[in-house]
C-alpha cells in the first residue's frame, strides 16, 4: 500500500489551515457581535434614560453579559457610544491614503468629512448620536480626548502622503484644523456650508479674510 504522498501532506496542511483560520474568523464575529450588542443596549439606554443615570450593571443586563465582559471590551462608559472609533479613524487615514489619482488631499478629506452626521448602519442616527454628545458634558469631553487620537494619526497619514518627517508642523497644524473645524460644525452651531468655507480657505488661504473683497455681497434690495 502506498503511503501518503507530499500532496496528501499540503493537501491535509491547507485543510488544517482553513480550519483554524474559520474557528478565528467565527471568533471575531461573535466578538463583533457581542461588542454591537453592548453598545446598542447603552445607547437605548443613555438616550431613555440619560447617560448619568445609567449603570455599566444595567448595560450588562440588558446585553445579556457579565459586567467583566463589558469592561473587556470598552474601557470605560463613555467609550460605549464611540465603539465606531476605531473604524471612524481608519475610514479617516483611508480617504488620504486611498484617494484617486489627481485627487487632492483636501478635496478628498472634504468629500470624506463633509456628510457629519449621516445615519450609522444597523446604529443610531447621525443626529441621535449627535444629540446625545451635546447634551451629556461627559460625553463632548470624551469626543474631545478621541479627537486628538484621530488627530495624530490624521497628521502622521498626511505627512507620510506629502513625502515629509512625521511630526512636520505643516501636516500637524492641517490635521487639527481639519478635526476641529469638524467638532465645531458637529456639535457646535455651525452648518455644512461653513465647513465648506473652511476647505476653501485652506485651498485658496486667508490673505484677505477680514477685508471687503472677503465679504459676501448684499443681496438686499
Amino acid at each position: 500500500m502506498a503511503g501518503p504522498n507530499r500532496g496528501d501532506g499540503q493537501r491535509f496542511k491547507t485543510s488544517l489551515v482553513q480550519g483554524v483560520a474559520g474557528v478565528a474568523g467565527l471568533r471575531e464575529r461573535k466578538k463583533a457581535q457581542t461588542r454591537k450588542r453592548l453598545a446598542d443596549a447603552a445607547f437605548t439606554l443613555f438616550r431613555e434614560r440619560g447617560f448619568e443615570n445609567v449603570t455599566v450593571a444595567e448595560i450588562s443586563d440588558a446585553a445579556e453579559v457579565a459586567v467583566s465582559t463589558l469592561f473587556a471590551y470598552f474601557p470605560c462608559k463613555e467609550a460605549l457610544v464611540f465603539d465606531a472609533e476605531d473604524e471612524y479613524d481608519r475610514a479617516l487615514t483611508a480617504a488620504v491614503r486611498d484617494r484617486d489619482t489627481g485627487v487632492s488631499i483636501l478635496d478628498a478629506l472634504e468629500a470624506h468629512l463633509a456628510p457629519v452626521a449621516q445615519p450609522a448602519p444597523g446604529g443610531p442616527s447621525g443626529e441621535d448620536f449627535v444629540e446625545l454628545v451635546k447634551s451629556t458634558p461627559a460625553l463632548l469631553d470624551y469626543a474631545g480626548r478621541v479627537r486628538h487620537r484621530w488627530e495624530a494619526s490624521l497628521a502622521a497619514t498626511l505627512a507620510q502622503e506629502a513625502g515629509v518627517p512625521e511630526g512636520d508642523l505643516l501636516a500637524t497644524a492641517l490635521a487639527r484644523f481639519i478635526l476641529d473645524a469638524i467638532f465645531l460644525v458637529t456639535y457646535g452651531d455651525h452648518s455644512p456650508a461653513d465647513l465648506a468655507s473652511v476647505f476653501q480657505r485652506l485651498r485658496y488661504g486667508w490673505a484677505d479674510f477680514g477685508t471687503a473683497a472677503a465679504r459676501k455681497p448684499d443681496t438686499a434690495e
